[in-house]
């Protein structure tokens, strides 16, 4: 009886494959256009090695922005305070899952792999801690007030509307927190302007923001030029508010001048983070006083 022996021999195919690099564009109004100029900003490691390229937002973006975030204030503002506060906790719930990525993107920008983590745990941190404030805030910053009369006299805060941003420029994705995440507390639109050198956290964090339940355009991030940007959102007449934390090398007293022209509340530029407190979310509100008259039984 012959035996056929049959040789089968599996050749190993390996197929090169071109990697899918990840495009940073803007985010406004809950989608993530490139900017309408054409622009954008090339971003290297470390090392000065090709990451990406990251849109650079122009004055029009800046404008569409602004839009974005008063479309979506009144409805922002009107959810009740414990609505805001599970949407907010949920944007930590999803950093949390997607932290490998921030921790890579950072330590892409210079940081190492221990100062990365440590600064992508601290940012979940803090947007759970503010979480905890948005339905606690209107007992620090309300009160009923003493009067001569048969009248009831309460102060709320409420919301001062679209807030405009500069952000820490010497932080990626922890002072961006630090800088939005109390303008949320109590119901105001965010436009922002990340740190310029490490924008790729920021529009990573938009991504993040889509998908935590966060309406479209209650914050909306532009990367590209602080110094180009700021000026057309501090003179814009539908900005209630500009925070300048970020803003100490611009030439900041010039951007509040033109914030006066409209009444714009600022705040002025800080070193490093803005504060983790009470008074920093307070600080973007407007107090509301309620008179009402006593019933006579």
């Amino acid at each position: 009886m012959a035996t056929t022996k049959t040789a089968t021999k599996t050749a190993s195919k390996t197929t090169a494959r071109l990697d899918v690099p990840k495009t940073y564009k803007l985010f406004i109004g809950g989608a993530f256009p490139r900017s309408e100029s054409g622009r954008v900003t090339e971003v290297t490691d470390a090392r000065g090695r090709f990451v990406a390229n990251v849109a650079k937002a122009s004055r029009k973006d800046a404008r569409d922005a602004v839009r974005a975030a008063r479309k979506a204030q009144s409805g922002w503002a009107g959810a009740t305070a414990y609505n805001r506060g599970q949407v907010l906790y949920r944007v930590a719930e999803v950093l949390e899952g997607r932290k490998a990525q921030f921790i890579d993107e950072l330590q892409l920008s210079g940081l190492t792999p221990a100062r990365a983590r440590r600064e992508v745990e601290e940012a979940i941190d803090l947007w759970v801690w503010h979480a905890g404030w948005t339905d606690k805030i209107a007992q620090i910053g309300g009160n009923a007030n003493p009067v001569a009369g048969p009248y009831f006299n309460i102060s709320v805060p409420e919301p001062t509307g679209v807030v405009a941003i500069v952000a820490p420029q010497s932080s990626a994705l922890l002072g961006l927190t630090s800088v939005i995440a109390p303008a949320l507390v109590t119901g105001n639109t965010v436009v922002v302007v990340p740190a310029a050198s490490a924008p790729l956290s920021a529009i990573s964090l938009g991504e993040v923001l889509a998908t935590s339940d966060l309406p479209g355009g209650v914050v909306n991030v532009l990367t590209g030029d602080p110094a180009e940007l700021a000026p057309w959102l501090a003179g814009h007449a539908d900005v209630n508010a500009l925070d300048l934390t970020g803003a100490g090398e611009l030439d900041w007293i010039d951007l509040e001048q033109m914030a006066a022209d409209t009444l714009t509340r600022v705040i002025r530029p800080e070193p490093g983070l803005a504060p983790q407190t009470p008074q920093r979310i307070l600080a973007l509100t407007e107090t509301k006083t309620i008179w009402h008259t006593k019933s006579r039984l």
